[in-house]
């Protein structure tokens, strides 16, 4: 059940997100914002009280259809719509592919998921996958479809971008159509060249996966990383 404490804020909502940051405010707050306005009678922060109680449950207000919505006093149209739009927005943000691929735990756990993915590609492709200090992925990014080699796989545009994300690992992979993920003497010099320039900006290399139609290699299981 909502129990929402009627208060004087001494700033209003937006105030208080700019001087002290989204995470202090409170969920009644933090609607308010998204309202904007209230209405002749009622505050823009009493009517997302009103709401808030209305729904008693967050899970509740998330789950409210427009109709539902426009019962509550100051509700239209259009704010009932906006509201089931912000509510849209979140639920596609929680399904990005971050939170699609969660963390990496190993080396069997990520592959697998590579290989249903890479299975039908007629090319390779090389991914970079930028890890925060607990392996949660902050980002899979695409480098280059084609074949490794020195010239299209550059360590300093990978790396560009883990700087750029603040990352502290970053992990390497790439299918072989062919479907046997042996590495070839080109994954071995980029891997190795990859390790170098890691190690030189302090961002640590977790492993190169190589992923077949079945099978994977993974430089750090064979002890390859250098």
């Amino acid at each position: 059940m909502y129990t929402i404490k009627e208060t004087d804020y001494p700033m209003m909502p937006r105030e208080r997100l700019k001087k002290l940051g989204e995470k202090y405010l409170s969920d009644q707050e933090l609607l308010a914002i998204l309202l904007r306005t209230g209405t002749t009678k009622t505050s823009v922060v009493e009517l997302s009280g009103q709401i808030l109680r209305h729904f008693e449950t967050l899970e509740n207000f998330r789950r409210s259809s427009v109709e539902e919505l426009m019962e509550i006093s100051g509700i239209g149209m259009t704010k009932a719509v906006e509201i089931r739009a912000m509510i849209e927005l979140g639920k596609r943000i929680q399904t990005t592919e971050r939170t699609r691929y969660g963390q990496v735990t190993g080396a069997k756990q990520f592959a697998e998921i590579l290989m249903d993915e890479m299975s039908d590609f007629d090319q390779e492709h090389l991914v970079a996958v930028y890890l925060d200090g607990k392996n949660k992925i902050i980002k899979k990014r695409t480098i280059f479809v084609g074949t490794v080699n020195s010239a299209s796989a550059n360590p300093r545009e990978i790396l560009h971008f883990a700087v750029k994300m603040l990352a502290a690992s970053i992990l390497i992979a790439h299918n072989h159509p062919s479907g046997d993920p042996k590495p070839s003497d080109a994954d071995i010099n980029f891997t190795e060249k990859m390790s170098q320039a890691c190690d030189l900006i302090g961002i640590t290399f977790v492993d190169h996966l190589v992923v077949g139609q079945t099978r994977y290699f993974s430089f750090k299981e064979y002890g390859l990383l250098f």
